[in-house]
């Protein structure tokens, strides 16, 4: 799923290399994602792009630096996601957290009229939804491929009990600070030549760890023996 994605990524992004500006811009018209589209005198006007753009955003990018740089962090995070998920749940998981990145720009960008576009925001879900399984399995057996089969394998413990673990934690501080750091305009690159949407990001991210329960086929621990097995030796 992964090389499929990327590969309808990188078709589109060939065909609008062969279009002229105009025809361009009808493109990005239609799909990509226009928070200007929302306001009371437009909405309406173009009901399909009103709905699908929320996701069809992600399939366009800017240049092939950015389409090379989202697809190395969804091999990174969407190949256990997937893997964990199956076709169907991983698509809709893509859809729902590219969706929630498009709504977390919306509210932060209303009346804006530059589009935004890139697979950052489901990018983003995928981290989350790894991280509510690879380290938190019981047992977490390191990140080689012993270690990504066994967490597979393993169903996930609830929120509150992943968010205590110090690899979670770090990792979700970084992950915020990054971001945050951009929000407040710290050097750290451009998407695109433009600006990074970093609220975008932390909507796919929010919805990733909140919703991953719901695309996730193992039960979940539940019960407080499950969660001090949990905080058992192997992970000490």
């Amino acid at each position: 799923m992964i090389t499929a994605l990327g590969v309808v990524m990188l078709v589109v992004h060939g065909v609008r290399s062969l279009l002229g500006p105009e025809a361009d811009t009808w493109v990005l018209l239609q799909f990509a994602f226009i928070p200007a589209r929302y306001e009371p005198a437009y909405i309406g006007e173009a009901l399909g792009p009103d709905v699908w753009t929320f996701v069809s955003y992600a399939f366009l990018h800017g240049s092939l630096a950015h389409i090379g740089i989202n697809l190395l962090w969804m091999v990174a995070f969407g190949s256990p996601v997937a893997r964990r998920f199956g076709v169907g749940r991983f698509l809709a998981f893509f859809a729902v957290t590219a969706a929630a990145g498009a709504v977390a720009h919306l509210l932060t960008h209303q009346g804006e009229i530059v589009p935004l576009v890139g697979a950052s925001g489901a990018i983003a879900g995928f981290m989350a939804g790894a991280v509510r399984f690879i380290f938190a399995a019981p047992g977490f057996a390191g990140m080689g491929p012993q270690g990504f089969e066994h967490t597979m394998r393993q169903p996930a413990a609830p929120l509150g009990v992943v968010l205590r673990d110090r690899r979670v934690i770090g990792f979700v501080a970084v992950w915020f600070l990054i971001n945050i750091g951009i929000g407040v305009g710290l050097p750290v690159g451009t998407e695109a030549g433009g600006t990074i949407a970093w609220q975008a990001h932390i909507g796919g991210f929010l919805a990733g760890l909140l919703l991953f329960p719901l695309f996730d086929p193992l039960p979940r621990l539940r019960s407080d023996a499950d969660v001090d097995r949990f905080f058992d030796g192997d992970r000490a």
